[in-house]
C-alpha cells in the first residue's frame, strides 16, 4: 500500500511539473503586449519598425500592444546595457497616444519581450563573430531574468552580397539554438522577395538600409513570427499600394511558416 502511495505522490508530481514547466514556455511564445526593439538604423528607418508592427497588431484588432525602440546607430550586441534598459519603471514608463498624450502604464516591468540584433554584418565578421555569439547568450540571461521573453531578429544581406544571406541565417540560427530563443527570418524574407521581384527596391541607395518596402516585409515577417498569424490580408499597408502590400504580406508568410517548420 505504501509503495502504491508512493509511486502515486511521484506520479502526480511528474504530472505537476511537466504541467508547469508547458505553461512556462506556452507563456513565454504567447503574444507579447509590449515589446522592446534594441538594435540600431536598420529598426529607426521609415520612422521605425516597431510602428510598423504595431500597425499590423492594430488593424487586427488588438488595441493593448505598445513598442518601444532603443536603438543606437550602427551599434553592435555588446553596444546595449539590457539591465539598465530592463530596469522596472525605467523605459516604457510611460507612451504617448492619441493626440500626443501622455499615459502612465502599469507599474514594475514594462515589457513581455525584447528584440534583438547586432550590427548588419557582425554575426558574420571574423573578428566579430564571436563576440555576437557572447552576447547574445549574456542578453538573453539578463532579458529572462527580467521576466520578457528574448527574439533574435535576423537582418539581411546588403544588396549587392547576397551571399550574406544564409551566413547571417546560420548565425543566427545557431544563437537562436543555443539560447533556445526564437528568431525572426526576415534576413530570408528579403531574399525570398528579391528572387520574386527583382524590380521592387527593399533597400536604399547605400545598399544596407530599408526601403518603406523593405520594413513593412520585415515588419510583417516578425508580426507572423511573433503573433503566429498570417499578414496575408491584413489592412495595414503603411503608405504602399494594395498589390505591393499583397505581396510581400504573402513573402512574408510563407518565409516564417517555412523557417518555423525547421
Amino acid at each position: 500500500m505504501f509503495a502504491r502511495n508512493l509511486a502515486a505522490f511521484f506520479s502526480g508530481f511528474a504530472f505537476c511539473f511537466l504541467a508547469f514547466a508547458g505553461a512556462v514556455q506556452a507563456a513565454e511564445k504567447a503574444p507579447p503586449a509590449s515589446l522592446l526593439w534594441v538594435g540600431n538604423s536598420f529598426f529607426y528607418y521609415n520612422n521605425s519598425m516597431h510602428n510598423f508592427l504595431l500597425g499590423f497588431v492594430r488593424a487586427d484588432g488588438r488595441t493593448d500592444a505598445r513598442g518601444t525602440s532603443v536603438t543606437i546607430s550602427g551599434s553592435g550586441i555588446e553596444w546595449h546595457d539590457m539591465k539598465s534598459y530592463l530596469r522596472p519603471d525605467g523605459i516604457g514608463r510611460y507612451s504617448f497616444v492619441g493626440d500626443n498624450e501622455i499615459v502612465f502604464n502599469k507599474p514594475g516591468r514594462q515589457f513581455d519581450g525584447v528584440i534583438l540584433m547586432d550590427c548588419s554584418q557582425c554575426p558574420v565578421h571574423p573578428k566579430l563573430k564571436d563576440t555576437f555569439y557572447k552576447f547574445a547568450k549574456k542578453h538573453a540571461r539578463t532579458i529572462r531574468a527580467n521576466g520578457a521573453e528574448p527574439i533574435l531578429f535576423m537582418s539581411w544581406a546588403y544588396k549587392d552580397k547576397p551571399e550574406m544571406t544564409q551566413q547571417l541565417a546560420d548565425a543566427y540560427g545557431a544563437a537562436g539554438a543555443q539560447n533556445k530563443a526564437r528568431v525572426i527570418p526576415a534576413g530570408l524574407a528579403f531574399a525570398n522577395a528579391v528572387k520574386a521581384r527583382p524590380d521592387l527596391e527593399l533597400y536604399q541607395r547605400d545598399k544596407r538600409h530599408p526601403t518603406l518596402a523593405g520594413t513593412y516585409l520585415a515588419a510583417a515577417t516578425t508580426y507572423a513570427t511573433i503573433y503566429g498569424k498570417s499578414p496575408v490580408g491584413n489592412t495595414f499597408i503603411s503608405g504602399l499600394d494594395a498589390p505591393t502590400a499583397a505581396f510581400l504580406q504573402e513573402i512574408a508568410a510563407d518565409t516564417a511558416a517555412a523557417y518555423g517548420r525547421k
